[in-house]
């Protein structure tokens, strides 16, 4: 089979584990689920400026939405566009259940320390968050609301939440454009309110790909009236 040309970089986020890395403007990152019920837990900053960094609120009232999906974006709190949802054949990611902690996971899973278990040990989002964010010069100060991707969460009348277990299957994916320098920081750890009694982490395939920067007639541009002004800000910033 002929490689894509496309392909900058290929890995694999074992399950459980963190990642980090500077996706540039021009570049995408496709994540795919490799087994089926897969969760990532996704932190956005502003390579050049980290005090700039994904907005969850923003993202949802300027879109009139409350989960991401293609097609559309990840607002910066500067009121840019860090990553837009180019492709995605999942259609539900949660933005609103935040990530696991030690304690939870001690509840849900039992203890399982690295001295015990070696690196079969139980980890656990916030405190994966922390390590990979020291490896930036940033801190416990600069978490935020992430994104948790192929996950899915409703919300009924009564305003209680709800999981929905097998929201992604084997092979589904997303891809996230790249329209500024992104710092992105990963973690495959399971949802917080993932109801398997189990630790059970799953792997995801990452790519990270050349792409065209977004043209006038872009889905995601035209997405929201909101969003044409996000990516006019965007385009400002690399002039």
């Amino acid at each position: 089979m002929e490689k894509d040309s496309s392909v900058l970089w290929e890995e694999i986020l074992e399950p459980g584990a963190t990642w980090s890395h500077v996706l540039k403007r021009g570049t995408s990152l496709r994540l795919t689920d490799m087994e089926g019920g897969a969760n990532v837990s996704a932190l956005l900053f502003n390579f050049e400026c980290p005090a700039e960094r994904y907005n969850m609120p923003d993202t949802l009232k300027a879109q009139h939405i409350a989960r991401l999906a293609k097609p559309c974006v990840m607002y910066s709190d500067m009121g840019r566009i860090l990553c837009s949802v180019t492709e995605d054949s999942v259609g539900w990611h949660d933005t609103i259940s935040g990530h696991s902690n030690a304690a939870l996971v001690e509840q849900k899973y039992g203890a399982l320390n690295y001295q015990t278990a070696r690196n079969g040990f139980h980890r656990n989002t916030h405190d994966s968050f922390l390590i990979e964010l020291e490896k930036w010069g940033l801190s416990a100060r600069d978490l935020h609301a992430n994104a948790s991707f192929f996950s899915r969460v409703t919300v009924d009348d009564l305003g209680a939440m709800h999981f929905v277990p097998g929201n992604s299957k084997a092979g589904d994916f997303v891809e996230l454009r790249a329209e500024m320098n992104v710092l992105t920081i990963l973690n495959s750890c399971q949802h917080p309110m993932d109801p398997d009694p189990q630790y059970h982490p799953r792997p995801v395939l990452l790519s990270i790909r050349k792409t065209a920067l977004p043209a006038a007639d872009d889905a995601c541009r035209l997405f929201r009236p909101e969003n044409e002004r996000g990516f006019t800000l965007t385009e400002r910033y690399f002039v």
